[in-house]
């Protein structure tokens, strides 16, 4: 009951300043003797029953961070005390990029939800292949699954994304566990046209091809917006298939501002950016039941958007999900979200 006093504290602050401050306020507390292990007894669930393999690789329990917390890899050692079995690093383009201008997140209270333009802010493709490689020569025994959530640099054109995609797999093959294509930012100009069936297809297949190189070809996965139509959405169980993809992430931020609590005039200024948070549920509940269906539930599926509670991650589950993943509803719930989640799980 302790976190609601410290977030309500927390919000009186920059949510980006916020953010920076809380994590490398654990990772100090982690680079104590006992600090990490604490962090670990505290917050890390141990339900043996929560195991799984999903496309080939062992998760400790089915749920795990999303994309866009740990862009540049920084906090892996400390993300992992608090419970996650995988975390999706990123999104990372080839060459840093400072991303949008701040502020550039905001938080809607009354409706636990975020609005975001980050703008794929990272360090790049080789400094966080660096990070990641020091970070696995510390931590040999480390059970942690990493995500390579890749996409491209603002600055090149859609007909040349392909590249960056393939540029930024062949930088990370060695470091990370699966990667995750995302074409569905809301935030990159341009981006979400490659959800596009022909772009779609040029992209995927060059990753493919320089993944089946390897004696061992990573798994990839696809994330999706939850702002598709029907029809784009029989396109991309066709991509999947046809490119023999290993799995999808349903799904990415939307561009929709209803329904909401939160006072129009107030959205209206903070303007333009990716929803996350309790509001984006129903809707990409809805957007993961397309794609079960459409793959006749024969893809591992991640699913996020809007997960608070464990119930929030049974509803995706029981729809078809393989793993969860949380963002927004860790900034409102706190560090003890996973273990909560999967204590919840585990009775079921």
């Amino acid at each position: 009951m302790l976190y609601p006093a410290i977030r309500n504290l927390l919000f009186q602050f920059p949510a980006e300043d916020v953010h920076h401050f809380s994590m490398n306020g654990l990772q100090t507390i982690c680079k104590l003797g006992v600090g990490k292990k604490l962090l670990a007894q505290a917050f890390t669930p141990n339900h043996a029953s929560l195991q799984k393999t999903v496309f080939g690789l062992p998760f400790q329990n089915p749920v795990g961070l999303g994309a866009g917390f740990d862009k540049n890899a920084l906090y892996l050692s400390e993300l992992e005390a608090l419970g996650f079995s995988h975390v999706e690093i990123g999104t990372v383009t080839p060459q840093p990029q400072p991303g949008n201008e701040q502020p550039r997140l905001f938080r809607l209270p009354a409706d636990k939800a975020l609005i975001n333009r980050m703008g794929f802010n990272n360090n790049g493709a080789n400094a966080v292949y660096g990070r990641l490689a020091a970070w696995r020569k510390q931590n040999p025994k480390t059970k942690l699954i990493v995500g390579g959530n890749i996409g491209k640099n603002k600055n090149t054109h859609n007909d040349d994304a392909w590249k960056d995609y393939v540029s930024c797999f062949t930088t990370l093959f060695t470091e990370v566990d699966y990667f995750v294509i995302n074409v569905s930012s809301p935030n990159t100009p341009g981006l979400r046209a490659l959800q596009d069936k022909d772009s779609l297809l040029q992209i995927i297949t060059a990753v493919q091809e320089k993944n089946h190189a390897h004696a061992k070809p990573k798994p990839i996965l696809l994330k999706i917006a939850p702002d598709i139509t029907a029809y784009q959405a029989d396109d991309i169980a066709h991509i999947a298939f046809a490119t023999q993809l290993h799995g999808l992430v349903v799904s990415n931020t939307t561009i929709a501002r209803q329904p909401l609590t939160t006072h129009t005039a107030t959205v209206e200024k903070i303007g333009m950016g990716g929803l996350s948070g309790k509001p984006a549920f129903a809707r990409s509940n809805e957007v993961l039941g397309w794609m079960v269906e459409r793959t006749h539930n024969s893809l591992p599926i991640i699913a996020s958007g809007g997960i608070f509670t464990g119930e929030d991650a049974a509803t995706k589950l029981a729809l078809g999900a393989s793993l969860v993943q949380v963002w927004t509803g860790f900034v409102y719930e706190g560090p003890s979200i996973v273990k909560n989640i999967c204590s919840y799980l585990a009775k079921q």
